[in-house]
């Protein structure tokens, strides 16, 4: 049995939605009525009045990919919905509306569904994954994550690992940092206003903000405080408002960096202190505008001589045109006194996450890598990042595989991408990463944790865990190890999502879920 449904009526906000039974993998018609769908063929079309909308015809299994054609619909003179089943018996069914219904996408309910085809369970993982061949459709296939409650659940650490909620409520909590006395800031916030360009866009808009927090922005810095070393975090506090979606964090010798949507500012802090002593100073202005990726990544030198910021690009794949990519898709070197700037590594699509390693001084991030090229490419990675590299975005992807969409190429380009490090998985949506410590654990000791905030276009999900990538001699090796997981069922019940992964010195990770708007604690059990 296969069930579809479709949504409608871009005109009016929640005049068209999507069926509930989505939920659970499949749909029904608008109405809420649910039909087997038998034969070999399907499809969908929308009507407005009397003109017929293009229809998608598909054989199951290859939806997104190929055999798809216009078939003929009948014209009715109100809007409504027309489902026929082509093949065995050509049986189907129509569900007409009372209102008129502009259909966004004619196909959209079907590539939302899902279908069969839709990528195994061997992620292309580790420092010499195998790209697979790309698969190309009118929309990437889409699932839903139903968010929920935690209640008396938490998620899931290793045996001899305790995990505590140690903060609860926030307004949307993306990175963490620890301060030398053990408090700990939190970034609250949500950034981006980039207009839809296309149809799949709205679609993809009203599928991503299914899985997210329902708040208002933080747009705030809060403290939280641990007194007396119980692990239980009695204060919690507003340390900065008024800001911009914060996002990256840092800090050096008393001074406070905080990387906005839109600026690059620095708060003077004295230890201690639970609220900003005023307003920030001005460091340097960041690229905000469309905003397609407004994250901001931070990282400081270790002698706190430049910060090293992570700018994402404003398109997938350049649909804006070159033009909007100016200073994006790339990490900055900011000079900490000055403001002045300078490209530190080009190529990177969107680059949400930066570290520094303990031992080797070297800068490390994670990076979102490109879509709509099938579910299983592109591989988000973990890398490190070197001054003058160019890591392949748009022209090309782990190296030199070219990518066609774009137009012109760049051979010269293509030819001097480098290899990321190491691959996380495809569409993981990795965002955070922080290196460990000894005071982890013997079996956590040397690597990088890294928050995976799990996937949305994708009929089999993947991510929503934070996962732990081992290192030797400063480089990664070996398999991913999950670390923290139960974020979200096999049902398709999501109870958090993590984000921002930093480690204590004292021997904490520090995780933030901004679907629950929770801080989480992981520490060893004692």
């Amino acid at each position: 049995m296969e069930q579809f449904c479709i949504l409608a009526d871009r005109r009016r906000p929640g005049a068209g939605r999507l069926c509930p039974a989505l939920r659970a993998g499949r749909a029904t018609p608008v109405e809420g009525q649910q039909r087997p769908c038998t034969g070999a063929f399907f499809a969908i079309a929308g009507h407005l009045g009397d003109r017929p909308y293009r229809c998608l015809r598909a054989r199951k299994g290859c939806l997104g990919r190929h055999a798809v054609r216009p078939v003929f619909v009948d014209r009715r003179h109100r809007a409504g919905l027309h489902h026929r089943m082509a093949g065995a018996g050509d049986t189907g069914w129509r569900c007409a509306m009372n209102r008129p219904m502009l259909m966004t996408v004619s196909c959209a309910a079907l590539l939302l569904a899902g279908c069969g085809d839709d990528g195994g369970s061997a992620q292309a993982l580790g420092a010499d994954p195998k790209m697979p061949e790309p698969q190309r459709g009118l929309l990437p296939s889409m699932k839903i994550a139903e968010p929920a409650a935690w209640g008396d659940r938490k998620p899931v650490v290793p045996k001899g690992y305790t995990i505590t909620a140690i903060a609860t409520d926030l307004k949307i909590p993306r990175q963490t940092l620890v301060l030398p006395n053990g408090d700990i800031l939190v970034a609250e916030g949500r950034g981006g206003s980039a207009p839809k360009l296309k149809p799949k866009d709205v679609i993809a808009g009203y599928i991503k903000a299914k899985g997210t927090s329902k708040v208002e922005s933080g747009d705030r810095l809060t403290l939280l405080r641990d007194a007396d070393g119980d692990g239980r975090y009695e204060l919690k506090t507003v340390f900065a408002d008024k800001l911009n979606a914060p996002y990256g964090l840092a800090f050096h010798e008393g001074k406070l960096y905080v990387a906005n949507q839109d600026e690059l500012v620095r708060f003077d802090y004295t230890e201690g202190q639970t609220k900003a002593g005023g307003a920030p100073a001005s460091i340097a202005r960041l690229p905000d505008e469309i905003n397609h990726h407004w994250t901001k990544a931070l990282a400081i030198s270790p002698d706190g001589r430049f910060l090293y910021v992570g700018i994402g690009s404003n398109s997938n794949i350049t649909e804006r045109g070159m033009e909007a990519e100016r200073d994006r898709a790339m990490v900055w070197r900011v000079d900490a006194e000055t403001g002045a700037y300078k490209p530190y590594a080009t190529g990177l699509r969107n680059p949400t996450a930066l570290a520094i390693h303990p031992e080797t001084q070297q800068l490390w991030a994670v990076v979102n890598e490109r879509d709509e090229l099938g579910p299983d490419l592109v591989p988000d990675y973990l890398t490190s990042v070197r001054e003058g590299a160019f890591y392949g975005w748009p022209y090309s992807y782990w190296g030199q595989n070219v990518d066609p969409r774009v137009k012109p190429q760049d051979p010269d380009k293509v030819a001097a991408a480098v290899k990321p490090d190491y691959a996380l998985g495809s569409h993981v949506a990795a965002l955070g990463v922080g290196f460990s410590v000894p005071a982890m654990g013997e079996s956590f000791a040397n690597g990088a944790f890294v928050g995976e905030h799990g996937s949305w276009n994708r009929a089999q999900p993947v991510g929503y865990k934070v996962i732990f990538v081992p290192f030797d001699k400063g480089r990664p090796a070996g398999q991913p190890v999950d670390f923290v997981t139960g974020f979200r069922d096999d049902d398709g019940t999501t109870r958090g999502r993590p984000v921002g992964v930093t480690v204590d010195p004292r021997g904490a990770l520090i995780v933030a879920d901004d679907l629950s708007n929770t801080v989480w604690r992981v520490t060893r059990s004692r």
